[in-house]
C-alpha cells in the first residue's frame, strides 16, 4: 500500500505544477504588456506635454504677429516700443540648407553602401563601414569648428572663387552662385550638414542592400546583367521602402542640427538668391538669441520652434505615407 500512494500523491501534485506554471507565465505577460503600453503612453504623454508648452510660450507672439509671422523677412526684436520679427528668414535658411544637404548626401551615401555591398573587398568591409558609422558619434561641435577652421578657409580661397567665375555669365545660375566669397555661408552649412547625415543614409542603405536575397542577384547576373543593372533594377526596387526611410531620418537630422550651423551659416535673417551669402535656420536663430531674450522676442523664438517642430512633423508623415504606399504597391 506504501508503494501505491506515492503515485497517487504524484498525480495529484501534477495539475497543482501545471497550474502554478500556468498563472506564472500569464502574469509574466500581463506585466510585460502592461510595462510596453505604459512606455508607450509616457512618450505620448510627452510629446504631447512639449506640443502645449511650446504652444503656450509661443501664444504672445501668435497674438501679436498673426500670420504675418510666416511671411515677414524683417527682424529686428530691438525696436521699441514694437519690435519687428518674421520667421521667412530662418524658414528659407532651414530649407535650403536642408535640400542642399540632401542633394549631396543622398547620392554620395547611397553610392558608399552600394561600393560596400558590391565591389568593396570582405577584408576592407567591415573596417570601411566602421569608419563611415563613427562620423555619427561626433559631437556636432566638433563638425561646426571644422568647418569654420578649415573646410570655410579652402571653401573660400579655392572653390567659391572658381564657381563664382565659371557661372558669372550664365543666367539664373549668375545669381544662385553670385559672390562675394564668404567663410559664413548657406553652401558651407549645407556641406557641413551633408558630412553630418551621410553615415545615416549609408548606414541604413548597406543595411537594407544586405537583406537582397543572393538568389535574385544570381538570378539577373546568370541573365546577363552588369553589375550596375542588378543594382538599378533588382536591388534598389528591392529595398527601396527602406532607403527611403533612412534618408527621411537623415532629413530630420538635418532639419534640426544647431550648434554646426550655428558656426559656420552667419546668422543671418536676410534672404539672398545666392547661396553662397550668409543666413540661419531655425535651430541656429533660436541658439543664438535665446540667452538674451526676453517678452515678445523670447515668444517669437519659441514660437520658431513650434515652426520647427511642425516642419519636422510633416516631413516624417509624408515619409510614413510614402513607405505605406510603397509597401502597398509591393504587396501587390
Amino acid at each position: 500500500m506504501t508503494d501505491m500512494s506515492v503515485p497517487a500523491t504524484s498525480d495529484r501534485t501534477k495539475p497543482l505544477d501545471r497550474a502554478r506554471a500556468l498563472a506564472a507565465f500569464k502574469l509574466g505577460d500581463s506585466t510585460f504588456y502592461w510595462l510596453t503600453r505604459v512606455s508607450a503612453l509616457i512618450v505620448l504623454c510627452l510629446l504631447g506635454g512639449i506640443i502645449i508648452s511650446l504652444i503656450v510660450g509661443a501664444w504672445p507672439a501668435i497674438k501679436t504677429f498673426g500670420l504675418e509671422f510666416l511671411v515677414t523677412r524683417r527682424w529686428a526684436p530691438q525696436l521699441s516700443p514694437s519690435p519687428v520679427l518674421g520667421a521667412l528668414g530662418p524658414l528659407y535658411g532651414t530649407v535650403v540648407t536642408s535640400l542642399i544637404a540632401m542633394l549631396i548626401a543622398v547620392p554620395v551615401g547611397i553610392g558608399i553602401a552600394i561600393f560596400l555591398t558590391e565591389f568593396c573587398p570582405p577584408m576592407l568591409r567591415r573596417p570601411v563601414g566602421v569608419a563611415i558609422e563613427l562620423l555619427a558619434g561626433i559631437p556636432s561641435i566638433i563638425y561646426g569648428m571644422w568647418g569654420f577652421f578649415v573646410l570655410a578657409p579652402f571653401m573660400t580661397e579655392h572653390f567659391m572663387p572658381a564657381v563664382i567665375a565659371t557661372f558669372a555669365h550664365v543666367p539664373v545660375l549668375n545669381v544662385i552662385f553670385a559672390g562675394p566669397p564668404s567663410y559664413l555661408s548657406l553652401f558651407n552649412a549645407s556641406l557641413v550638414l551633408a558630412i553630418m547625415i551621410l553615415p545615416f543614409i549609408t548606414a541604413i542603405s548597406r543595411d537594407v542592400f544586405q537583406t537582397v536575397p543572393p538568389m535574385l542577384k544570381e538570378s539577373a547576373y546568370g541573365l546577363g546583367c552588369t553589375t550596375w543593372e542588378v543594382v538599378k533594377n533588382v536591388v534598389i526596387p528591392f529595398t527601396r521602402a527602406g532607403v527611403i526611410g533612412g534618408i527621411m531620418l537623415a532629413l530630420g537630422r538635418a532639419l534640426g542640427e544647431t550648434m554646426a550651423v550655428t558656426f559656420i551659416i552667419g546668422n543671418s535673417f536676410q534672404i539672398s538668391g545666392s547661396i553662397f551669402s550668409p543666413g540661419t535656420t531655425i535651430s541656429a536663430a533660436i541658439a543664438s538669441e535665446f540667452a538674451e531674450a526676453d517678452g515678445v522676442h523670447m515668444s517669437a523664438l519659441i514660437l520658431l520652434g513650434l515652426l520647427l517642430f511642425v516642419l519636422t512633423f510633416f516631413v516624417l508623415a509624408a515619409a510614413r505615407l510614402m513607405l505605406a504606399r510603397l509597401q502597398r504597391q509591393q504587396g501587390k
